[in-house]
């Protein structure tokens, strides 16, 4: 009998677990894998503001080159940083020991980032810190409650704080208010952000575009294939009542 309550908890845990993110507004990003431009941004500012910490092992150089549609010598120039070659993979220079002195753990590998956590949650979660002075950082996170990473966006967005308010007894977040202006207004620094996501979508499936066009042809030869097996079977049957 305990073990099958155990069975059933456990079974109930994930359900919880959705509920409870589900609770958190998200905003929505918009997403266009087709957009070459966005993605070159993306990955621009992937390099200039993750890259530090976090690696993504599973996406080379010289695939964006091919998917983003430009020159492996301009992807050094505006994309790698120095001294990377076309064939590296996206590797941070931290290494482990210093990452675990600085945050407490290593940094995680972001290559599937958004196929693990959602567009919507990615672009809501670098939209959503605000200073918190009780924490050792100085910020916190609307959707992601005790981060330990800092806010590297800080200098383009500027810097926000919370307002409460009371709903059923506990205190919520209202909104969150710029207390100094970052080197963006909202509109760029929106843009700036969907770039990134964009850009982290990608590499969490860098042939999905092509998997979804090949998906059209394979739909139609099933459905060739069945109306030819419909049909042989009509004639094969044709004379067995």
């Amino acid at each position: 009998m305990n073990k099958l309550l155990q069975l059933l908890l456990l079974m109930l845990l994930p359900l919880s677990t959705i509920q409870a993110v589900e609770s958190v507004h998200l905003q929505e990003a918009d997403i266009d894998l087709e957009d070459s431009e966005s993605l070159q941004r993306g990955a621009k500012y992937y390099v200039q503001y993750c890259l530090g910490c976090h690696s993504s092992k599973h996406i080379r150089y010289i695939r964006m080159a091919h998917h983003f549609d430009i020159s492996f010598e301009k992807t050094l120039e505006e994309i790698a940083p120095e001294g990377a070659g076309i064939y590296d993979t996206l590797i941070t220079a931290m290494n482990k020991h210093d990452a675990t002195k600085w945050f407490g753990t290593e940094p995680p590998d972001l290559s599937l980032i958004a196929r693990s956590r959602g567009q919507d949650w990615l672009y809501s979660y670098l939209k959503g810190f605000y200073l918190d002075p009780k924490k050792s950082l100085g910020v916190n996170n609307t959707v992601f409650k005790d981060v330990g990473m800092p806010n590297v966006l800080w200098k383009l967005q500027g810097l926000q704080r919370a307002e409460f308010e009371t709903v059923n007894g506990q205190e919520v977040i209202s909104e969150l208010v710029i207390d100094e202006e970052g080197t963006m207004n909202e509109e760029e620094f929106d843009l700036m952000v969907n770039d990134l996501v964009n850009f982290l979508v990608y590499i969490g499936e860098p042939t999905r575009l092509e998997r979804e066009s090949m998906g059209k042809y394979v739909l139609f030869f099933l459905f060739m294939f069945l109306i030819l097996a419909y049909l042989l079977k009509k004639e094969y049957w044709k004379d067995i009542h």
